[in-house]
């Protein structure tokens, strides 16, 4: 399902949701995931025809607490973006640190791990 978000970041900020109830990512089935992220593609595209100002469009989902989640129920926002909307996003002081080629393999083998374990 998708509806407009009622805290528009900008005109046309939607957001959507499955149907089915999934307090995070990891209890939403696949197969409902993609549904979610086909319906997003469907209607980002349309905002780019509907006469909505949209330059370029933003998904964003926050997947737990720290990451800002707010709502317990799995939901995607989209939403237009112009040039000038003063809209960012911040990035934390370790953004651009090159880590060594050692320390990307071993988080790597680390998530690949951790992947075979679900």
């Amino acid at each position: 399902m998708a509806f407009l978000d009622i805290r528009p970041i900008n005109p046309g900020h939607f957001l959507v949701i499955p149907k089915i109830h999934a307090a995070c990512l990891h209890d939403l089935p696949p197969e409902s995931g993609g549904r979610v992220f086909e319906m997003a593609r469907v209607l980002a595209d349309a905002l780019y025809r509907s006469g909505v100002k949209c330059e370029g469009v933003n998904f964003h989902l926050a997947d737990g607490e720290v990451a800002g989640q707010e709502i317990y129920h799995v939901h995607l926002h989209v939403y237009p973006r112009y040039a000038g909307d003063g809209v960012g996003l911040r990035m934390g002081p370790r953004y651009g640190t090159m880590p060594k080629r050692e320390e990307l393999e071993k988080l790597a083998a680390a998530i690949r791990e951790a992947k075979g374990q679900r």
